[in-house]
C-alpha cells in the first residue's frame, strides 16, 4: 500500500520527514513553477542521496535524433525533449568545515512545505553535532510578477556552541536529462564572469542536425547578506560560484538572500543577456524580501478569487483540487502565446514534448471557466501559429489538409513512436472541438469565423483524405489508426476516430454557411469539395452492437476475452508494468476512456440510455493507467446518477499524484490531467453544460462532503456556485443579467440576485 508522504492541509503540501526512499516522490510533489520557468522540489544545500534534479524553462528544448532500427517513411527525425537547464539554486553549505549533507550529516526538526496559496516552498532543519546545533531556515519561489526572477534565502541560526557558516552560491550548467541517451549533454557553455555584486553563466544548447533554433540561457545572481562579509568568488567550466563566510556564537544568526535573473534567447538577443539581466536585478535592487513577497501574493490571491473550489467534510478532496489547480497556474496562465501545457510542466523531462492533445481534451474547458477567456484565446493562438507545421505533418504521410502533432514545440510531430505518432490521429478532431467549445461558451464567434475556420477546414480536408470508401458496405471508413485507448493499435474504425472525424467536417460546415462569399473565396472552398464532406457525414460507418446496445470500440473488439477487471488477479496490475505490450494488445483492457470520451465530448448528441449502456459495457473493462481516464468516467458516472463511481473516480483524479495512484509521480506530476478534477466537480457534481449555448446545472453533493463552491466566468459574468444538503444556490457577482437552468428549471439571475433549487436524482428531475 502506498506510504503517504505528506500530512492533509486544505492549503499545504507538508511533513515532517525527510523520506530518503522516496525523496524523487518528494520532489516532484514540491515543485514549483511560474509559466515562465519551475524546478523540482531539490534541496538548494549538496544532497548526496538519490535524487532527480530538475530546472526548467518555458519552451527551452531540444530535437535529439530519433533512433530507430528500421526506419519507415514519415517517421519524425526527432524527439523534442524539455532539457534540463542550469540549476541556478544552488547554495551548498558548511558548519565548521562540515559539509551540510542530509544523507550524511545528523539532523532533526525537519519540515518541508509548498503553499499552495502563494508557490512559496519552505524547509527547516537543524544540524547538529556533539558540539553544535544550527537552525537552517529555507523560502524560495519564482515570481509572478516578474516571471523572469527567482528568489531564494536561507537563514542559519547558531542554537549551540559557535559556528563558522560558509554559503556557497552557484550557476551550475553540468546538468543532464534523465532520459537523455548516452549521457548525452545537451548545454555547451557561451560565457562566464564572476563580478562584484553579480556572477553570471551563458548556456546555449548544442549544435542540431534539424534546422531548429539554438537557445541560448543566461543566469545572473545577486545576493544580499546579513553580516557584512564580502564574497569570493570561484569559476570552472559551465560553472560560477560565490562564498561567504560568517562567523557565529550561539544566538545569532545570518541570512543570505540570493535573486537570479534567467533571460533567454526565446526573448532576447544573447548580446543583450548581460544587460537585461542587470536591469531586471538592478529594477528590484531597493525593494526587500517583504515587498517583493507582498507583490508575488498578490498576483497568486487574484487567481485564487477566481478559480477556488471550497470543499467541506472532506479535506483529502479539498487538498486534492488545490494542488491541482495549483501545478496547473504554476504551468500555465496564458501569458505567452508560444507556450503550451506540458504533460509534466517543470516537474520532470518524461514524455519529451510540451503539447499534447491533452490541452484542447481537458484544459481548455477547465480554464474557459476559472480565468479571463484570453487565457483560452491564448491556447487558440498556439495552434493556429503551428497551422503550418500541422500542413507539413500531413504531407509527411502523404495526405492532404493538416495534421495537428501528438507531440510537439514547433507544430512539427516529434513524438518517437510510430503507433502513436501517426496512428493516433484521432487528436486532430480535439483541435476543432475546443474552438467549438470556446464559442459556445464564450458566445463569441469571432475567433470561429477568422482563424479557427482556417484550423478547421485545413483538418476537415486531411479526414476526407484519410477516409476510404468501402465498396463491399457502401460507407466510408478509417482503418489503421489508434483511438484514446492507447492500449490497441492499428485497429480498423475506431467509433470514436470515425465519429469525431464526421464532427468535425459537419461543424465545419455549419460554420462555412456562416461566412461571406470573400472568405469562402479565400479558403479556396468548391462547392464539389463541399459535397463530398457531406456525402462522408451522410454515410460513414460506425460499429455498433444493436444486442447489447453499444457503439463498438472497433471492428474486432467484441471478438477479445471481455474478463472484467474485477475479476483479473491484483498482482498483474497495472499491466503496463507486468505484462508484455504483445499481451496488453491482444487484451479488451482499455487504457483510458474512448468511446466513452467521445460520449463526453458531443455529450449533448447522445440519450440517457445510450450513455448508460455504453458506460456499463466499458467502465468494468478499463484500468484507469491514463491519469486522463477517471475524469471522463466521473462526469459520466455523475450524469447517469452512479454517484457513488463519480465519488470514487474523482478521487483518483484528484489525488492521481498526492497519493501516486499509477506509481509513477516520482518522474515528474501529471499536469495536463489534474484539470480532471475541476472537471470532476463542475462537469460531474455540478452538472454543468455549456455545450447547446445555454448554461445549465443538475447538481449532486456527495455524502461524506457537507458543501462545496466554486466560481465560474461565463459571458462576461461572474456567477457563485454552492451546493449543500439543502441543494444548489447561484449567484451573480458580476455582469449582465443571465437565464441559467437547474435541474431544468429556468432561472433569470440579475443585479448579485441568488437562486436556490432542490438536489434531485438524476431521473426524478
Amino acid at each position: 500500500m502506498f506510504k503517504r508522504l505528506f500530512d492533509i492541509d486544505p492549503w499545504k503540501v507538508k511533513t515532517t520527514s525527510l523520506d530518503r526512499e522516496n525523496r524523487r516522490l518528494q520532489e516532484s510533489l514540491t515543485s514549483i513553477g511560474n509559466g515562465y520557468m519551475g524546478m523540482r522540489g531539490n534541496f538548494e544545500e549538496q544532497y548526496t542521496g538519490d535524487a532527480h534534479q530538475g530546472t526548467y524553462i518555458a519552451g527551452i528544448w531540444y530535437p535529439d535524433k530519433t533512433r530507430v532500427g528500421w526506419w519507415k517513411n514519415g517517421y519524425p527525425e526527432y524527439f523534442g525533449k524539455v532539457i534540463n537547464a542550469t540549476n541556478f539554486i544552488g547554495i551548498d553549505i558548511a558548519v565548521n568545515g562540515k559539509t551540510i549533507d542530509l544523507n550524511q550529516v545528523d539532523f532533526d526538526d525537519f519540515y518541508l512545505e509548498l503553499d499552495m496559496k502563494t508557490g512559496v516552498l519552505t524547509r527547516v532543519f537543524t544540524y547538529h553535532d556533539s558540539e553544535t546545533s544550527v537552525k537552517f531556515e529555507f523560502e524560495r519561489y519564482v515570481s509572478v510578477f516578474q516571471q523572469e526572477l527567482a528568489l531564494i534565502k536561507v537563514k542559519a541560526s547558531v542554537l549551540k556552541g559557535s559556528a563558522e557558516i560558509i554559503f556557497g552560491s552557484t550557476l551550475d550548467g553540468q546538468v543532464k536529462n534523465e532520459d537523455s541517451n548516452y549521457d548525452e549533454l545537451f548545454w555547451e557553455e557561451k560565457s562566464r564572469s564572476t563580478e562584484y555584486n553579480h556572477a553570471y553563466l551563458t548556456m546555449e544548447t548544442i549544435k542540431n542536425d534539424f534546422g531548429t533554433p539554438r537557445f541560448s540561457v543566461t543566469t545572473m545572481m545577486r545576493h544580499r547578506i546579513s553580516s557584512h562579509v564580502a564574497p569570493t568568488y570561484t569559476e570552472d567550466e559551465k560553472f560560477v560560484g560565490e562564498s561567504y563566510v560568517t562567523e557565529l556564537d550561539t544566538n545569532q544568526s545570518v541570512t543570505l538572500e540570493k535573486r537570479v535573473a534567467v533571460i533567454t534567447t526565446r526573448d532576447i538577443p544573447e548580446e543583450e543577456h548581460y544587460n537585461e539581466a542587470k536591469a531586471l536585478l538592478d529594477k528590484h535592487e531597493e525593494k526587500d524580501w517583504q515587498e517583493l513577497r507582498e507583490r508575488h501574493d498578490a498576483i497568486w490571491a487574484d487567481r485564487w478569487e477566481k478559480a477556488d473550489v471550497m470543499i467541506e467534510g472532506d479535506d483529502e478532496a479539498q487538498q486534492g483540487i488545490r494542488f491541482n489547480l495549483f501545478q496547473l497556474f504554476a504551468t500555465y496562465y496564458g501569458e505567452d502565446a508560444r507556450l503550451n501545457i506540458g504533460p509534466k510542466g517543470f516537474t520532470g523531462e518524461k514524455y519529451g514534448g510540451a503539447t499534447y492533445w491533452d490541452t484542447e481534451a481537458y484544459i481548455v474547458p477547465m480554464y474557459l471557466s476559472v480565468a479571463d477567456k484570453q487565457v483560452t484565446e491564448q491556447l487558440l493562438e498556439y495552434r493556429y501559429q503551428q497551422l503550418p507545421g500541422a500542413f507539413h505533418n500531413a504531407q509527411q504521410q502523404g495526405l492532404a489538409g493538416a495534421l495537428y502533432p501528438m507531440v510537439t514545440f514547433n507544430g512539427i510531430e516529434c513524438h518517437n513512436e510510430w503507433e502513436i505518432t501517426f496512428e493516433e490521429v484521432h487528436r486532430n478532431a480535439a483541435i476543432v472541438h475546443a474552438i467549438f467549445n470556446y464559442t459556445t461558451y464564450t458566445g463569441d464567434e469571432s475567433y470561429l469565423l477568422d482563424k479557427g475556420i482556417e484550423v478547421m477546414v485545413a483538418i476537415s480536408r486531411f479526414w476526407a483524405d484519410r477516409v476510404h470508401y468501402s465498396k463491399r458496405r457502401q460507407q466510408y471508413m478509417i482503418h489503421g489508426v489508434t483511438g484514446p485507448n492507447e492500449y490497441e493499435n492499428n485497429v480498423n474504425n475506431n467509433w470514436y476516430t470515425n465519429q469525431m472525424a464526421t464532427w468535425v467536417l459537419r461543424y465545419t460546415l455549419e460554420t462555412i454557411a456562416k461566412l461571406s462569399d470573400e472568405r469562402l473565396s479565400a479558403l479556396s472552398l468548391t462547392e464539389k469539395e463541399l459535397a463530398y464532406w457531406q456525402d462522408i457525414i451522410d454515410n460513414m460507418y460506425y460499429p455498433e452492437d444493436e444486442e447489447l446496445g453499444i457503439f463498438v470500440q472497433h471492428d474486432t473488439f467484441l471478438d477479445k476475452d471481455l474478463t472484467p477487471v474485477a475479476e483479473l488477479d491484483k498482482k498483474h496490475l497495472p499491466l503496463n508494468q507486468n505484462w508484455s505490450w504483445d499481451r496488453v494488445l491482444r487484451s479488451p483492457y482499455i487504457k483510458q476512456a474512448d468511446v466513452l470520451q467521445g460520449l463526453y465530448f458531443l455529450n449533448h448528441e447522445y440519450t440517457a440510455e445510450e450513455k448508460q449502456r455504453n458506460f456499463d459495457f466499458y467502465e468494468p473493462l478499463t484500468v484507469h493507467e491514463s491519469s486522463l481516464s477517471p475524469c471522463v468516467h466521473s462526469i459520466l458516472a455523475a450524469e447517469l446518477g452512479m454517484e457513488e463511481k463519480a465519488v470514487e473516480l474523482y478521487a483518483r483524479t484528484a489525488r492521481l499524484d498526492l497519493d501516486n495512484y499509477n506509481n509513477d509521480t516520482e518522474d515528474g506530476l501529471h499536469i495536463t490531467s489534474m484539470s480532471g478534477s475541476w472537471l470532476s466537480i463542475v462537469h460531474g457534481f455540478a452538472g454543468m453544460r455549456t455545450l447547446q449555448e445555454k448554461l445549465s446545472f443538475h447538481p449532486f453533493l456527495p455524502s461524506a462532503w457537507e458543501r462545496y463552491a466554486f466560481k465560474i466566468n461565463y459571458r462576461e459574468r461572474l456567477l457563485e456556485v454552492e451546493v449543500d444538503e439543502t441543494g444548489m444556490t447561484l449567484r451573480l457577482a458580476e455582469g449582465e443579467p443571465l437565464e441559467v437552468f437547474v435541474n431544468d428549471h429556468a432561472y433569470t439571475l440579475s443585479n448579485e440576485q441568488s437562486v436556490h433549487e432542490a438536489l434531485v436524482k438524476r431521473g426524478e428531475a
